[in-house]
């Protein structure tokens, strides 16, 4: 098959032979495997791929009604079959595909559906949706380490998480225009972002009620609006239970969500209406993602919690799922990237979303950093509050504030001072300089992976980077935020503080993918490569049903900065994949939820090479590292004194640690503790369509360790932003003779700051 890699290949050719030395440039635009000129292919050794298990899938489909949710103990039909037949809702039994998915503090999963009544659709997407979608399917799974024993699936209640069973206010154009008494799903899951809270509960802000608008309650067909809701719940794992929390302020259909240092959680972005975003009572809201914040306070109202609107200096305009980070001086990171409805876009805002900035959660306020990919520090020529500026609901107050500040400033920022800014984008090295302009401003439909947290000389953590690699590129020229080809450019960037203050922003060029990847989840391992799984080679969302799958995974070297092809998933998983760290050290790959064919019914065309499109993909396969097989892998026995604590009920609750306090690990007899280089903790992992803003590792070198006998003994870091509260994988790692770091399996704890949370998380194992 003559697929469009294969047509860039013979361009390349030309392109490649008349220009040498851009031979970096077609590698990022079409991946290394592509370009016949590449230098930098790469592929590992048929030993050193690493492998995937075969795929398994829940073996049961159950009836969905408001009571089969809400009974935990409904027996399932046994089936192989994704669906099997049609139940009584008059809907066929489908299984749920992990297009969200958590690992709980004691190491099981949580995991629920996207898209979830997709397979009866009768006529097309754009006209069904309304009146067939139902509310996302969860599911708890039990991974035994007993490699012989059987995964377990219990079904949470209620299934649906239980929000909006009265129906939900819908935001009408025209009131009476709609099918909303018709419709069946006003609290959908899909679409909503989560987190861990501090007591090890997962948290889902936002969310999807369908409906038809115009529409008709008696037809019930019309054109499809997905409107985000305002609704917070939260999944106890102790209990198997979903609860309801207090409502946002806002309804956010793709919201971002980051836990902050005092364990409440700032929420961003997100869009009410995303077909016709226009809202007759707030004109000045129409047309745009929202840009106001909020700040949520888990203790209040007697554990229900309570939503702030943050100042007018929080708002901002975002894209949808922005790539949010939490940086070790408490502010929040933007990192310019996010999900966009290419190439149309989606906001009339959108070529802002191309500026790296962050957000103080002090005083409420951005600042805007650079554009993105670039070392210009906006600061440095009086900038910082050009968004702010931009935004017509913020302009006359930040254009005042920043007049003030240029006023004040000593010396006055001048055209000398911008020029001075502009010199630090220049280079010596065309290419590079070349693959920089390429490669900058906002990064569309992929993965921001936090790279490991490390001290400085004092022991303070200050700097963060981030890896950005495939997706789609930004096409400001053309008022989109992304274009429809996914490239393989592949870049670091960093973010250095000292106290509440930004003191740099630097760009790096990395290696390119080998090949182009739109959709790749990326998981940091805990030897500090990091893995890009699944995908596809263009905008899935653009043109449904008609990318090819990307299978291969890849690894990149933090050491040489390159990216490695190894081994080959089983599946196809494009649109809503997920992919996350087990806490023995292998990742669980899921997912698989598309949008119907060019958006008219699930037309499966893989026979000639596309995705597969007939539904949704339940089943998990799992890829082991090369070092999982490594003989020489260090075993870490537990925490000293047990990995649990009993609590007199017949649970054991797990171990419980606070930010400051040391803490003694015991390894293997035998181990070679002379070959310990550090210890890393690893908080678990919560995400959704890529992203988990609370992703870190956090890394103790050798330096703060305590090494006697068998025993391991260091403080966890005294940094609130640094180990937000949650539930951490505590990995030993070992430096090999060829320097590489050889990770043992984790053991997990709760992390605590003083008095703050409560602790409940039950410990399976």
């Amino acid at each position: 098959m003559f697929k469009l890699n294969k047509l860039s290949a013979v361009i390349a050719i030309g392109l490649g032979s008349a220009l040498p030395v851009q031979a970096g440039l077609l590698d990022d635009l079409i991946g290394a495997k592509y370009n016949p000129v590449s230098t930098d292919k790469g592929v590992a050794p048929a030993a050193q791929k690493g492998s995937f298990t075969k795929p398994f899938a829940e073996p049961f489909v159950y009836e969905r009604s408001a009571a089969d949710d809400a009974n935990g103990d409904l027996q399932g039909i046994r089936t192989d079959n994704k669906c099997e037949g049609v139940g009584a809702n008059g809907k066929l039994r489908c299984k749920p595909a992990a297009g969200t998915i958590s690992l709980l503090p004691n190491g099981d999963f949580l995991y629920f559906n996207a898209l979830e009544g997709t397979e009866d659709f009768e006529f097309s997407i754009l006209v069904d949706f309304g009146q067939k979608a139902i509310n996302d399917q969860t599911r708890l799974m039990e991974i035994p380490r007993d490699a012989n024993a059987a995964t377990l699936w219990t079904r949470p209640v209620e299934v649906d998480s239980g929000a909006n069973p009265d129906g939900y206010e819908i935001t009408e154009l025209v009131p009476g225009l709609s099918n909303k008494e018709t419709n069946s799903a006003d609290g959908a899951l899909f679409c909503a972002d989560v987190a861990m809270l501090a007591d090890g509960r997962i948290m889902a802000v936002g969310g999807t009620a369908y409906y038809s608008e115009p529409g008709n309650s008696a037809i019930g067909y019309g054109l499809t609006e997905l409107e985000g809701l305002k609704n917070s719940r939260a999944y106890n794992p102790n209990t198997n239970t979903w609860g309801q929390l207090a409502d946002m302020n806002f309804g956010r259909w793709y919201p971002a969500l980051v836990t902050l240092p005092d364990s409440k959680m700032f929420v961003a972005s997100g869009v009410t209406k995303l077909i016709k975003p226009i809202y007759p009572n707030a004109p000045e809201q129409s047309g745009r993602n929202v840009p106001q914040t909020e700040t949520f306070d888990p203790n209040a109202d007697g554990g229900k919690g309570k939503w702030t609107v943050n100042a007018e200096t929080g708002q901002r305009s975002l894209p949808l799922y922005p790539r949010l980070h939490l940086l070790p001086n408490g502010h929040v990171y933007y990192n310019a990237g996010g999900q966009a409805f290419n190439p149309n876009g989606q906001s009339y805002d959108q070529p802002l979303w191309n500026i790296a900035a962050t957000y103080n959660p002090a005083n409420q306020t951005w600042s805007d950093l650079a554009y993105a990919g670039f070392p210009l520090k906006f600061s440095d020529a009086g900038l910082e509050s050009l968004t702010q500026i931009l935004n017509p609901l913020t302009a006359q107050n930040a254009a005042m504030d920043a007049l003030t500040k240029t006023l004040m400033s000593a010396p006055m920022k001048s055209p000398q001072a911008l020029q001075q800014a502009l010199s630090t984008v220049t280079t010596t090295n065309p290419e590079q300089m070349a693959q920089k302009v390429v490669g900058s401003g906002m990064r569309g439909s992929t993965f921001s992976v936090m790279m490991p947290l490390r001290p400085n000389a004092q022991g303070q953590y200050k700097d963060a980077s981030f890896l950005t690699a495939g997706g789609v590129l930004p096409l400001v020229g053309a008022t989109s935020p992304g274009g429809y080809v996914a490239v393989a450019s592949s870049r670091i960037d960093t973010v250095k503080t000292d106290g509440s203050n930004i003191t740099s922003y630097e760009s790096e060029v990395t290696g390119s993918l080998n090949e182009t990847r739109w959709y790749g989840s990326g998981v940091l391992l805990p030897d500090d490569s990091v893995m890009a799984f699944s995908g596809g080679d263009r905008d899935g969302v653009a043109a449904p049903g008609v990318e090819f799958p990307r299978k291969t995974a890849e690894r990149f070297d933090p050491v040489t900065k390159k990216w490695t092809q190894m081994a080959v998933a089983n599946n196809a998983r494009t649109y809503h994949n997920t992919a996350l760290l087990m806490q023995d050290g292998r990742v669980l790959v899921g997912g698989h939820a598309p949008i119907s064919t060019l958006y008219t019914k699930n037309i499966n065309l893989a026979a000639f090479g596309f995705s597969p499109n007939d539904g949704r993909d339940p089943s998990f396969e799992i890829y082991a590292p090369p070092y999982v097989s490594n003989p020489n892998r260090p075993v870490l026995v537990g925490f000293a004194g047990g990995n649990g604590t009993a609590t007199g009920n017949g649970k054991t609750e797990m171990r419980l640690f606070n930010k400051g306090q040391q803490v003694t690990l015991e390894m293997a007899p035998g181990t070679d503790m002379g070959k310990i280089d550090s210890v890393s903790l690893v908080r678990h992992t919560v995400t959704t369509h890529l992203t988990d803003a609370d992703q870190r590792t956090v890394i103790i070198p050798k330096n703060r360790l305590a090494i006697t006998g068998t025993s391991v003994r260091f403080n966890i870091p005294d940094q609130a932003a640094v180990v937000p509260q949650g539930a951490y994988m505590t990995v030993v790692r070992t430096k090999q003779a060829d320097g590489s770091l050889l990770p043992s399996k984790a053991v997990s704890f709760m992390l605590k700051h003083g008095n703050q949370g409560v602790m409940t998380a039950n410990a399976r194992r």
